[in-house]
């Protein structure tokens, strides 16, 4: 992909996103941020060939081996996006709150474009929360209409992998250390053009994310039940106790 994409999605009179452009450098840096629009995801993006390769990733990265995270690609970012925080204001693509959640440097464990277009990259992460080794892997969509945008995020058994990893025990900012909420809170962070931000409903373009993170959702809301339900018994059995006392 290249950032016609991601221009043409974006007003630049409207946004604080930079427009940016291609980089002929040959950084590899990372960084995943957390983003609250429609729906709370994480993006995952690794600098390669003068721009940040990207991956909207809905339940966020993981350093359990375990835990295999549907990643979806997405629109190739300007490497300019790496540090971008703040508010996306209401009618705009994407509008919403985004927080740096981890920045740092990536290796490939290879060739990285030779994988990538094999749909097997594997990589190293060297950042604040995530290190270790990686891959993303390209699967095969089962759903119809699939435009084949559909990779796993997977950590590799080594030092750093870690068993039972909860992502929400890690909500702040790698640059200014607050949480999502505190960058939605503050007024300094919210962007205002000359003009009011259209309130127009924008379409549905990204509707495929919006369904992933949906079904992430619901999925987690049934294990929360499942375990709620679990210890329930106890419980039942001291109602149940109480009621033969009273009788």
């Amino acid at each position: 992909m290249a950032l016609e994409e991601y221009k043409r999605k974006r007003d630049f009179k409207q946004t604080p996103e930079p427009a940016g452009k291609v980089e002929r450098g040959k950084g590899h840096r990372f960084v995943v941020q957390k983003h609250r629009a429609s729906h709370l995801h994480y993006d995952f993006r690794l600098e390669m060939d003068g721009v940040l390769k990207s991956w909207a990733v809905p339940k966020g990265p993981s350093l359990d081996p375990a835990d295999k995270r549907l990643a979806m690609q997405v629109e190739d970012h300007p490497v300019s996006y790496f540090d971008f925080e703040g508010i996306i204001p209401t009618g705009n693509y994407g509008a919403g709150t985004v927080m740096v959640w981890d920045l740092g440097t990536w290796a490939p464990e290879g060739d990285a474009d030779a994988m990538l277009g094999k749909g097997d990259l594997k990589f190293r992460l060297d950042g604040e929360k995530l290190k270790g080794s990686f891959a993303l892997v390209h699967i095969r969509a089962r759903r119809p209409g699939s435009k084949g945008t559909e990779w796993l995020l997977i950590k590799h058994r080594d030092a750093y992998a870690q068993e039972g990893y909860d992502i929400d025990e890690y909500d702040y900012s790698a640059l200014t250390k607050r949480s999502i909420d505190q960058i939605a809170a503050d007024a300094g962070a919210e962007w205002t053009s000359g003009r009011p931000a259209s309130t127009a409903r924008t379409p549905k373009k990204n509707d495929w994310l919006a369904d992933s993170i949906a079904k992430a959702d619901a999925k987690k809301r049934k294990a929360a039940k499942a375990t709620a339900a679990k210890k329930s018994p106890a419980r039942k059995s001291s109602a149940s106790n109480a009621v033969k006392k009273k009788s």
